[in-house]
């Protein structure tokens, strides 16, 4: 046994979930070579738009008070719009998070008798308050701006015919999810996306295509913006804040569009002009460099979660061999003893309060009771190892994050050891798992 198996033990890994995990991670050693020549990629690109924006030592100051002339931000604004190839950006440690960030891109471009339309199927649970499919004070609702959904087919591609139904002269605005919320339907590619994109546009040329962005920066080499998305929106404290940022969120864009949203956020007359950055640009700005392979460490934990568990019979979205467009993976486990068993040993994994369990709770915002696992340097943040799920059918839990690679394996086989320690998951089934990983590598 080597030092790190005996690490492993001491640390409440067992020698058969161990030697299980490590026969899963032998058949995934190609994936994780692709995901690192993405990462490659994706790092030079960010890289080389720090570089032609200039970004020195003087843009990691910040400032205070109204934050006129704060050259840090309006740089950092610079780079984002480079990376995602957009006229402009708006990254604001004043935006709280995604929903917020998605609420202020809606507010900002939608105007009392405009129709919001969703092409992709139910929104995210937190989202249904802004539109005001659940009725909320200060909803898209009470301002006149009505809401049509569109779902997907059984089979998850695009209602192209109900689409173009959908479509009136109304519709101001298709907000498209990209990742798949509490939900098991597939994550969307960007080729995907730009498929829709277009035949939107080829119905209503006007209509702004704003894309949910969360979980999915950095995945693939392209970005929502490179086919056709008016709005990409997202959070600093998934993906694109490496772990780093401590709060934010960003909208990159055309520049009507990002100007709106500034205007929305601060006030009219003043817009992008202010807004302190408050000492935290360091913080964004190694978070967006390290934001590719931080990203990739959490992609390699998803794509080995979905085998770990789909060799035991779970259901699991994505597959262990499709190909990866955002970083969450689902699990279905059936029952919430297991999904909250699964959530407890992921926190049992963490960096931070590893000795506190969670337990379901009423987390505003949604319909059922929630459970979260999050032992993070940043609170909330989903690009740490983290896992939640709501306690309703068909009881999925959603996997995501890990600032590193090695962080993620851990807290997969503290889960399984969990599911295991509860009689979720026998030792029985954990043999004739390897045993397919055995066959599978013959």
């Amino acid at each position: 046994m080597s030092d790190t198996d005996k690490l492993y033990g001491a640390m409440g890994i067992g020698k058969e979930v161990l030697a299980y995990g490590n026969a899963v991670l032998e058949g995934l050693l190609d994936r994780f070579a692709q995901i690192d020549r993405t990462a490659e990629y994706n790092q030079l690109k960010v890289l080389r738009a720090m570089q032609e924006n200039q970004v020195s030592e003087a843009c990691l100051l910040g400032t205070t008070g109204y934050g006129y002339n704060d050259l840090g931000r309006d740089t950092l604004e610079k780079v984002y719009a480079g990376v995602f190839h957009t006229q402009d950006a708006l990254v604001r440690p004043q935006i709280t998070c995604g929903t917020h960030a998605l609420a202020l891109a809606l507010m900002s471009n939608l105007r009392p008798g405009d129709e919001l339309l969703s092409p992709v199927g139910k929104p995210y649970d937190t989202l249904e308050e802004v539109i005001g499919i659940r009725p909320s004070r200060g909803s898209l609702a009470e301002y006149g701006i009505t809401y049509r959904q569109v779902d997907l087919l059984p089979d998850g591609s695009f209602d192209y015919e109900a689409i173009r139904r959908g479509i009136n002269e109304r519709t101001r605005l298709a907000a498209i999810q990209r990742s798949k919320g509490y939900q098991t339907r597939p994550t969307l590619s960007v080729e995907r996306i730009g498929e829709l994109i277009a035949f939107i546009k080829g119905i209503k040329p006007d209509v702004i295509c704003m894309v949910d962005n969360c979980y999915g920066e950095f995945v693939e080499t392209r970005e929502p913006s490179d086919v056709g998305a008016d709005m990409v929106v997202g959070s600093l404290i998934k993906n694109p804040g490496g772990g780093l940022a401590p709060i934010g969120g960003y909208i990159a864009g055309t520049k009507e569009c990002v100007e709106n949203a500034a205007y929305r956020l601060t006030s009219p007359g003043l817009g992008k002009e202010v807004g302190a950055s408050l000492g935290i640009l360091s913080n964004f700005y190694q978070g967006f460099f390290l934001a590719p392979v931080v990203t990739a460490g959490a992609l390699k934990g998803a794509v080995f979660a979905a085998n770990i568990y789909e060799k035991l019979g779970f259901d699991v979205a994505p597959d262990g061999s499709e190909d990866r467009y955002d970083i969450i993976q689902a699990v279905t486990f059936g029952t919430p003893q297991a999904v909250t068993a699964f959530c407890q040993g992921i926190q049992a994994a963490a960096p931070v309060d590893s000795h506190v369990v969670p337990e379901p709770w009423d987390m505003p915002g949604y319909d059922a009771q929630v459970i979260m696992a999050a032992g993070a340097f940043v609170s909330g943040s989903s690009i740490e190892l983290s896992a939640d799920g709501p306690l309703k059918p068909p009881y999925a839990v959603y996997f995501q994050g890990g600032l590193t690679w090695q962080h993620a394996k851990f807290g997969i086989l503290k889960s399984l050891e969990a599911l295991l320690r509860k009689g979720i998951v026998s030792e029985e089934e954990i043999a004739n798992a390897m045993e397919k990983c055995r066959k599978t590598k013959k």
